[in-house]
């Protein structure tokens, strides 16, 4: 059983049994300092925490992942030039880029194309497979017509997408991107942290459910899904 876990904004946690069949945990944009976050990164001082991936370097979702690598050991996984930072810091980094899955043992990792911006390398967006689930995390992106790609190669059981609209999708576009992908679990993030993105999610359930055979499901902070 998967078990995603939302902290605000674009911070999840997701465990899952890996592809060696033990249980992995995975930070995706830990921003725990953001203002929906019910915790702190020192909430992971002393726990495990096997992978922390960062899809672009923005404060937003860079946020708080080199100083939890550094309380957990936890291997840093970003595209090429933001892992060479991590790692000038002493943290183990993967520099990956966009393209096909990464070379690591325990989970597929796949860097997927985002229509966004970034000062070190490209923004991405990744899909996590491990044997119990796959969940494709869109990063900061437009909306864009390869995202059916992803659906058919990768088959995600879960999309977690933004929403917020001003930098990221709106309401419509991440509700196109529901039917291109195909996902049997769509999570709105990325909204209400701000003014500039406050949206209702509840619009974006009504608008998928309406035009797609996906689920929407509406976490609030600290709140799990499982699969």
């Amino acid at each position: 059983m998967a078990i995603i876990t939302f902290f605000g904004h674009a911070a999840f946690e997701l465990v899952l049994k890996g592809l060696d069949g033990q249980e992995k945990k995975v930070l995706i944009d830990p921003w725990l300092e953001n203002p929906q976050s019910p915790i702190k990164p020192s909430a992971y001082r002393g726990t495990r925490v096997d992978y922390i991936i960062v899809t672009h370097d923005h404060g937003d979702h860079l946020g708080n992942s080199f100083e939890i690598a550094k309380m957990t050991g936890a291997k840093f996984v970003a595209v090429y030039e933001l892992a060479e930072e991590a790692s000038s810091q002493g943290i183990e980094a993967i520099g990956a880029n966009v393209g096909g899955p990464l070379s690591v043992p325990d989970l597929k990792i796949v860097f997927t194309p985002a229509v966004h911006s970034s000062s070190k390398g490209t923004p991405t967006g990744v899909v996590v497979s491990g044997k119990d689930a796959t969940i494709y995390h869109a990063g900061d992106t437009g909306l864009f017509g390869d995202m059916a790609l992803i659906g058919e190669l990768y088959k995600p059981d879960v999309a977690l997408l933004s929403i917020g609209g001003h930098f990221t999708m709106g309401i419509n576009e991440a509700a196109k991107a529901v039917q291109l992908i195909k996902p049997r679990i769509a999570i709105p993030m990325h909204y209400n942290t701000f003014p500039v993105i406050r949206v209702d999610p509840e619009e974006f359930k009504q608008l998928v459910e309406k035009t797609a055979s996906t689920r929407v499901v509406v976490l609030k902070p600290e709140e799990k899904y499982s699969l």
